[in-house]
């Protein structure tokens, strides 16, 4: 490749990276003012997709969130009516690329909460009553969506109105969830379903088989990441 070519690639990248630092969303600049809170060392990167009502987003200390994500609560920035804490994220989150959180009662995501890249979380959908009336233009009852600490939520899931998920659950990735799921279960699949949840000390399969994974603890991945066998 020609020395200019190989110059003026080196360059564009170079602005790439200082505008994504620039543009990123952190305490202390002006577009952070704009949200309910902003935890101190979090960050939602440059470039977002859709920020609006963020005057009812608040976002705890430690999170991380993608680039060309969607938060959203209301129905416009110039809605009136948004609640005073429609979209809660806790501490210490991750929020994958492209994901999109689109809230109008409430949404509240919990601390360390991971979310994996294009997921979508939504309060309410679109009714479809009245065959007269296009189906964009008929609004859905708001449902309260719910995630509790720790959970993990896979690639492209995404989680319907109502939905209430507990602590330490899986979300296989591609699942769409609906209604209840306790804590310390693994779900997945269209619509998800409890593939494994923790009995006692050991966790157990649907059909009621052990499932023949073992429980890995926090210090035990932290000595293993540690040693360098990782």
């Amino acid at each position: 490749m020609p020395l200019t070519s190989r110059l003026l690639n080196r360059a564009v990248h170079a602005g790439r990276d200082w505008v994504e630092r620039v543009g990123a969303i952190v305490p202390g600049t002006a577009f952070a003012d704009e949200f309910g809170s902003l935890g101190e060392s979090s960050c939602i990167a440059f470039p977002p997709a859709t920020l609006m009502g963020t005057r009812a987003i608040h976002i705890g200390a430690g999170t991380l969130i993608g680039r060309q994500c969607t938060l959203s609560v209301g129905y416009g920035d110039d809605d009136t009516s948004l609640p005073a804490r429609g979209l809660v994220i806790g501490d210490r989150c991750v929020i994958g690329a492209r994901t999109s959180l689109t809230a109008h009662q409430s949404i509240v995501v919990g601390d360390d909460v991971w979310l994996g890249q294009d997921i979508f979380v939504s309060d309410a959908s679109h009714g479809y009553q009245d065959p007269e009336t296009p189906i964009g233009l008929q609004l859905g009852e708001h449902r309260p969506v719910r995630i509790g600490d720790g959970t993990w939520i896979g690639h492209g899931a995404i989680i319907l109105p109502g939905t209430t998920i507990g602590r330490n659950v899986v979300v296989a990735a591609g699942s769409v969830v609906r209604g209840d799921v306790p804590d310390h279960a693994v779900v997945g699949g269209v619509p998800a379903r409890i593939l494994r949840e923790l009995v006692g000390d050991e966790w157990v399969s649907a059909d009621g088989r052990h499932s023949s994974r073992p429980v890995v603890t926090g210090d035990q991945v932290e000595e293993f990441l540690r040693s360098g066998r990782a």
